[in-house]
């Protein structure tokens, strides 16, 4: 039937192997079938949420009558530009008094990180990007088709289920000098692992003695912080804390801004606000001197503008209202509290489970690590084993969404894990 089109030769490409997830849940008939694979809050429900803070923002748009739907500049909207460098960098940053800091908006945390490859691929010396073993399976497609050349570093430790710190610091430390290195800014995703601040500090002196060039992934600024504060973990040096705007989830970047040299930063807005769907995001490069800023955002609208010319405004006029209001931004960082208070739980509620089923192993990294994934160490059969029979789904590495759980589910997962553990090993 299809022999006379020219696209006829072509093969039937795979699903995503994190979005593929969810169209194999929705073909399941069984009622008691459960997606965990999908990156993105739901409420005890199972329901997606949108924040009470984003719909009175968006309802203030919607009233202002004075508002219009024109073209946004090719870097984006200026306030929305100017707000996520402090949110990330902090509202006293040097880099940005000094005018240092390059800022465009993109459309979410994948947009930002494509358009940062492909600056990178056409204006910085060297082509080399070292990533993180295990990492989001995305990055990889993503610096690879922008052109640059992918490299791997150790960074989870499979028998601790913790940082593999010494791997990671002689992978680094024998990386090509001048190299590009992709860092989680937080909330590793997909481990849940975290460096402390000691030893990101370590992470970056070794950086700096061998010229490599830092490239933050932060997708997860607010979130990870809320559950580490509720948790009761120490953060030295919490910027803002007092004045409730829990920004010491940059830290790990703010220590490279600090030190005077460049970096980049990728942001998402998806997570931390809910607007996975409205794809807002920032990439900000951190240069030496005004100057030079001024010539890579030159640079970077030339990256943009054939790409995708410019980016929506609906999503990041959201994000400045929220982010540019103090009362806007306190009623953001309780509804978060409450999303990361839900994680929490879930996360204890789940070890209990298994505790209490004696299912085999330590599982304590379940209440150890930080963020809406949980890296549960089963492997790729026991996986197939738990879709198969209790119709659980997951990527094939085993991370699973807390997010995605609720106390009705939680014993049919514990279950599942159980019977995948005890009976395939």
């Amino acid at each position: 039937m299809d022999s006379g089109s020219v696209f006829a030769s072509l093969v039937q490409a795979p699903e995503d192997p994190i979005l593929g997830v969810t169209v194999a849940y929705n073909k399941d008939p069984s009622p008691n079938k459960l997606n965990l694979g999908v990156g993105a809050y739901r409420t005890e429900e199972g329901k997606p949420l949108v924040l009470d803070v984003v719909r009175r923002a968006e309802q203030l748009l919607v009233n202002d009558q004075s508002r219009v739907k024109e073209y946004l500049p090719i870097v984006g909207l200026a306030d929305f530009n100017k707000l996520s460098a402090k949110l990330i960098f902090g509202a006293d940053s040097p880099a940005i008094q000094a005018n240092r800091v390059a800022t465009v908006q993109c459309l979410s945390g994948t947009g930002s990180l494509r358009v940062g490859a492909e600056f990178l691929a056409r204006h910085y010396h060297q082509l080399t990007i070292y990533i993180p073993q295990p990492t989001w399976g995305n990055h990889p497609k993503v610096f690879t088709l922008a052109g640059l050349s992918v490299k791997t570093y150790r960074y989870y430790d499979p028998a601790t289920r913790g940082l593999n710190f010494q791997g990671l610091l002689e992978d680094l430390g024998a990386a090509t000098s001048g190299a590009i290195v992709l860092l989680h800014a937080c909330a590793h995703n997909p481990t849940g692992v975290d460096p402390t601040l000691e030893q990101w500090e370590q992470i970056r002196q070794l950086m700096r003695s061998k010229g490599l060039l830092p490239f933050f992934d932060s997708a997860y600024q607010v979130v990870a912080l809320v559950v580490w504060w509720i948790t009761g973990g120490q953060i030295e040096n919490m910027l803002g804390f007092a004045s409730g705007s829990l920004d010491a989830d940059a830290q790990p970047v703010r220590m490279f801004v600090a030190d005077g040299g460049e970096c980049l930063a990728a942001q998402s807005y998806a997570k931390n606000m809910g607007l996975y769907g409205e794809r807002v995001g920032a990439l900000s490069i951190v240069c030496k001197t005004a100057d030079v800023a001024s010539k890579v955002e030159s640079q970077l609208k030339l990256v943009i503008r054939p790409m995708y010319s410019n980016p929506p405004i609906h999503g990041a006029s959201i994000v400045a209202t929220i982010l540019k209001d103090s009362k806007m931004y306190d009623e953001w960082t309780v509804e978060l509290k409450a999303m990361a208070d839900r994680i929490i739980s879930m996360r204890k509620q789940l070890f209990d489970a298994l505790s209490a089923r004696g299912t085999p192993g330590d599982w304590s990294h379940i209440i150890k690590q930080i963020g809406m994934f949980t890296f549960t160490g089963l492997n790729g059969e026991q996986v197939a084993f738990m879709t198969k029979e209790y119709h659980i789904y997951m990527t094939s590495d085993g991370r699973i969404s807390m997010a995605g759980l609720s106390s009705k589910t939680v014993p049919h997962l514990a279950d599942a894990i159980h019977a995948a553990v005890t009976r395939m090993g």
